[in-house]
């Protein structure tokens, strides 16, 4: 058994290499799950052992010295990182501890129960900006809380930060802390970029943003499109209007900043714990990374009364959500066919619990990134699952493996039509040409009936997979052409089954204009650049003729969307296919089935909605989006702002708390009877 000295210098070893690589070098070589388990292994031992403590060990200091091409500033306040928490006992022992601190006479000790807010633990960078008289002068980075760097230039491009405080009168000075952070959209688009430049892939948007701020050239940075949440205000001590972190959440968005819409104050710990638990599933529906939430007293004097440790707020606490990394082996590598063509290698791997579901399966992306792991089959690796992204290899433990392994190669021909496979200049991905390949026409109709798209329930890959196998569908308009007695005797379907899926396929034809172009498959168009552009050119005839000047001056549309829009209505058989769809009865406009676009001046507009329990024929996004069409905002949580609660079978905690709160409750006929009077 290794020694406590031993196993301690090695902790702080492996500890120190992680940290220098992560703060100095932006290149971390360890998983945030692994780091804490380390972390944590020393604190204990270091608890247990209180001699074997020193003043160079990673418990007893903030961070990492910033890297160097950067001028160096002191920040004007400490920048502390929080302690963590791991589960809702973790947040209890909090509790305790802070509460252990208040003297017995104080008066604050009789204020209980004390308030809290939660907030999302954004997954960016931390950054504080100080603003003079109101105008912003300096942007610095956390570096080790006490030193950071000054990014002035790179945080002014970032727009939703004012670069002047809404104020007539401003403070001598303001500082205000927060998470400047990659949206997901624009983290794959960056991501697809690279891959087509045959550059090497960010791993995770927090990366890619730490990456991005520390860019000597802003005009990178710019073009990145980084967002910024503001959490954090500092006054001069002898401005006491703001005694709350709630009064200054509502003061942060009086001066001009974005602040997360999705906090909440909570009188107890026990709502905090709900708000926890709601967004463990809810968060997946985010368009940003959240790792857990941030939980601060909402007292600022009890906030001064508690202070600081040596190295975290008392009155402040991370609780973080599972895991989202694990090590597996690999078994098989596969190649998948997409719906451009692009050939994917994917691992097969032993299964894994990662972020709450099992995972056997991770993308490859492409041969370059096969090249750059030096991946192959036995292979023990570190997977990583972010969001709702595809679990991907993140790196090879290559000390581990089989001494009879071989280096994996990617075939030169489609393994669905036998086609040679094609590699275009300045692209990664090698590509499958035969616009009749079997393996593309099964994944167009797979992303057709997704969740973001047409949302076709009962229309998953095994039963795409069984009418192609039957030649039931030979393109994407026949889907709207199988009649149920082709149905009814498949392998697994049924009479019931048959009748639901054909209600379901003929359902999909009020899905909106932006629904129709995302299930359209072109490349680069995802959900939210669907919905920008059907804004801009509400009916597909004006976004066929656009030009791509026209295309790229929509903001949030690049240049390479815009091409690829372009491109894609320069083809005969993708206009065909638009013909073949509009007749059969698809939106091509943005005023669709009985519920038009509305503008803000709609009934529902600034009404919150909150959904809770099954429908009885609207899925949720069904319902989101009828909501959003006619003005309204629908939320994942329950709160005094809250106006309506959307119920349907089996409701939960939501309608609890609704009712507590006395909110409005509506089933789903009233609800659809609210959206005919809004757009009447």
């Amino acid at each position: 058994m290794t020694e406590p000295a031993t196993r301690v210098s090695q902790l702080r070893q492996q500890l120190q290499q992680a940290s220098y690589a992560y703060y100095v070098l932006d290149n971390p070589i360890m998983e945030d799950s692994v780091y804490d388990q380390l972390y944590r292994e020393l604190q204990t031992l270091e608890e247990d052992y209180p001699e074997l403590i020193s003043p160079d060990s990673p418990t007893q200091r903030v961070g990492e010295k910033p890297a160097s091409q950067f001028q160096s500033v002191n920040h004007r306040i400490p920048l502390y990182s929080l302690e963590n928490a791991f589960n809702i006992e973790e947040l209890q022992q909090w509790q305790e501890r802070w509460q252990r601190v208040i003297p017995n006479d104080s008066p604050l000790k009789v204020q209980e129960p004390a308030e809290y807010v939660a907030e999302l633990k954004i997954d960016g960078s931390a950054i504080a900006l100080t603003y003079e008289n109101g105008v912003l002068v300096r942007g610095v980075t956390r570096g080790d809380g006490i030193t950071g760097e000054e990014i002035t230039q790179n945080i002014k491009t970032i727009r939703s930060i004012p670069l002047r405080l809404n104020l007539d009168h401003p403070p001598a000075w303001v500082e205000v802390r927060g998470e400047a952070f990659l949206p997901l959209d624009e983290f794959n688009r960056i991501n697809q970029e690279r891959e087509a430049q045959g550059e090497s892939l960010f791993a995770n948007p927090r990366n890619a943003a730490a990456g991005t701020l520390r860019q000597l050239d802003s005009k990178v940075v710019h073009n990145r499109r980084l967002q910024f949440f503001a959490y954090t205000l500092h006054l001069p001590n002898d401005d006491t209007a703001i005694a709350t972190q709630w009064q200054a959440l509502e003061y942060l968005k009086q001066l001009g900043f974005l602040v997360n819409p999705h906090c909440q104050l909570c009188p107890t710990l026990e709502t905090v714990a709900e708000y926890y638990e709601d967004w463990e599933g809810a968060r997946q529906r985010l368009t940003y990374m959240t790792d857990g939430v941030v939980v601060k007293l909402n007292s600022y004097t009890l906030q001064q009364e508690l202070g600081f440790t040596q190295k975290f707020p008392r009155w402040a606490i991370a609780l973080k959500y599972p895991a989202e990394e694990a090590p597996t082996v690999v078994k098989e590598i596969l190649v998948n066919v997409g719906r451009t063509g692009a050939v994917t290698p994917l691992a097969v791997m032993e299964p894994v619990q990662l972020a709450g579901t099992t995972v056997q399966r991770a993308t490859l992306h492409n041969q370059d990134r096969i090249k750059e792991l030096d991946i192959r089959i036995g292979d023990t690796v570190i997977i990583r699952k972010a969001g709702e992204i595809i679990p991907e290899v993140v790196r090879v433990l290559k000390e581990l493996r089989p001494t009879d392994s071989v280096p994996y190669e990617m075939p030169t021909q489609c393994p669905e039509c036998h086609s040679t496979l094609v590699r275009s200049s300045g692209e990664a991905a090698i590509r499958c040409v035969n616009r009749s390949c079997p393996g593309i026409l099964r994944e167009s109709l797979i992303h057709w009936a997704s969740r973001d798209a047409l949302d076709i329930r009962g229309l998953g890959e095994k039963i795409v997979i069984l009418l192609l196998k039957n030649h039931l569908i030979q393109s994407l308009d026949g889907l709207y052409r199988l009649e149920w007695e082709q149905l009814v005797d498949l392998d697994k379907m049924g009479e019931k089954s048959a009748q639901k899926l054909i209600n379901s396929i003929q359902k999909s034809k009020e899905q909106p204009w932006s629904r129709v172009l995302y299930g359209l498959g072109i490349r680069y168009v995802g959900s939210v650049n669907a919905k920008t552009l059907t804004k801009s050119f509400p009916t597909v005839e004006q976004l066929s003729q656009a030009t791509v000047p026209q295309l790229s001056g929509v903001y949030g549309i690049g240049e390479e969307i815009a091409q690829s829009v372009f491109d894609w209505f320069r083809n005969d058989s993708n206009l065909a296919l638009i013909e073949q769809l509009k007749a059969i009865g698809l939106q091509f406009s943005a005023i669709s089935g009985n519920f038009p676009v509305t503008s803000g001046s709609a009934l529902l507009a600034g009404k919150t909605f909150v959904l809770t329990g099954t429908l009885p024929t609207l899925s949720r996004s069904e319902a989101q989006s009828l909501i959003e069409q006619a003005g309204g905002k629908v939320t994942s949580s329950v709160s005094k702002k809250t106006d309506y609660v959307v119920v349907g079978e089996e409701a939960g905690s939501k309608l609890e708390k609704a009712q507590k709160l006395n909110i409005a409750l509506l089933n789903e006929t009233e609800l659809l009877a609210m959206l005919n009077q809004s757009s009447a």
